[in-house]
């Protein structure tokens, strides 16, 4: 029996569709595109991209700053930039990742608990970029020692040796106190990291005091700043479905923030000043790589601004009226932005502060010039 016969003569037309087929969803008007189906740029390569270009970065910054000053190039100076470029980021992730759990454990909208620690991981990078600077140190600017390959390492007998020996050792108790558990002890030997670094930076300073002063609250608040931002943005992922939660987590590191800014502009001023002739800025590569760490710290301030304006422009709403209203799980309130509009800004912050790192890193292997 066909169709036809079972409707009386009368043939229905088929559907083009099986019935079983569900119809696509109708979007509203005006309304926003749901923040799981939105496109992303893949994250890890771009990471990767950017990772490559501030090792190339550390490692042929000096002969590009020293180029055409007449200054002379140190054997080495391009890994020695990065080695250190490797030791400030793992105190920044140590000291930041300190700072930014208090804050997120102690945040009264937390949705949850924090991100995995990786401040035992950091210490160990910190052992092995230090070490590795006193073998290069040794070496003559080679890691296997030099044209002869022997090992001699007669720098442990030298200052700068035996300062990059007390760093390591330093992050190496901090590392054994992050094993333990004894979480509240590693602020100590970090400080030692800290003193060790400061008094490197001024071997020949007629007031090495003043300069190792200046020099390592310039470290720490930088760490600060750079290590806690990174730690905040991994809260920020993990927290994703509740943007009130991270806007408040942001909010409370904007104001630690503007200390360590404070702090980083005014020390990095008095030692510009103190160790920089005004005549030597374009001339030297010191004050070449001093202006490119300039220009990059203003980009960081706008981006900085920039961030902490769109913080304050809405309120935002809580998770739970967003859930009582039907809303998704990581859009924005009707009063405030989301986890999305938040972070973008500070990604790009840390990154424009990892290059001010790496050219801070490049700044320690230039000549210095003599005032005089």
């Amino acid at each position: 029996m066909t169709v036809s016969d079972r409707t009386g003569g009368h043939a229905r037309p088929r559907s083009p569709l099986p019935l079983t087929a569900p119809l696509p969803p109708r979007t509203p008007a005006g309304s926003r595109t749901p923040v799981a189906a939105r496109r992303r740029v893949p994250r890890a390569p771009v990471t990767a991209a950017l990772a490559a270009a501030g090792a190339l970065g550390a490692l042929y910054g000096a002969a590009l700053a020293t180029s055409g000053t007449g200054e002379p190039y140190a054997p080495g100076a391009g890994p020695a930039a990065l080695l250190r470029a490797g030791l400030y980021l793992a105190l920044a992730v140590l000291l930041g990742e300190a700072a930014g759990a208090r804050m997120a454990r102690t945040l009264p909208e937390a949705p949850g608990p924090p991100p995995p620690s990786r401040a035992t991981w950091a210490a160990l990078a910190g052992v092995v970029c230090a070490e590795a600077q006193l073998l290069l140190l040794d070496g003559g600017g080679f890691l296997d020692g030099g044209p002869g390959g022997g090992q001699h390492l007669d720098v442990y007998g030298t200052r700068t040796g035996g300062l990059a020996h007390l760093a390591a050792n330093g992050f190496l108790l901090a590392a054994l106190c992050l094993g333990t558990g004894r979480r509240a002890w590693a602020p100590v030997p970090l400080a030692a990291v800290v003193v060790a670094e400061a008094l490197r930076a001024h071997p020949e300073d007629d007031t090495p005091l003043v300069g190792a002063l200046l020099t390592a609250t310039h470290l720490t608040a930088a760490a600060l700043w750079v290590g806690g931002l990174l730690y905040v943005l991994r809260v920020g992922v993990l927290w994703r479905g509740h943007p009130y939660a991270v806007r408040a987590l942001l909010l409370r590191w904007a104001r630690l923030a503007a200390a360590a800014f404070t702090a980083v502009a005014v020390t990095g001023t008095c030692s510009t000043l103190r160790r920089l002739p005004p005549e030597e800025v374009l001339t030297t590569a010191y004050g070449r790589t001093l202006l490119v760490k300039l220009a990059l710290f203003a980009a960081v301030s706008a981006l900085a601004l920039a961030a902490r304006r769109g913080l304050t422009d809405g309120g935002g709403e809580r998770d739970g009226d967003r859930e009582r209203r039907g809303g998704r799980e990581g859009e924005p309130g009707p009063d405030g932005p989301g986890c999305d509009q938040v972070l973008r800004p500070a990604r790009v912050e840390w990154w424009a502060l990892a290059a001010v790192v790496v050219v801070s890193a490049v700044l320690t292997v230039v000549p210095v010039p003599t005032p005089g």
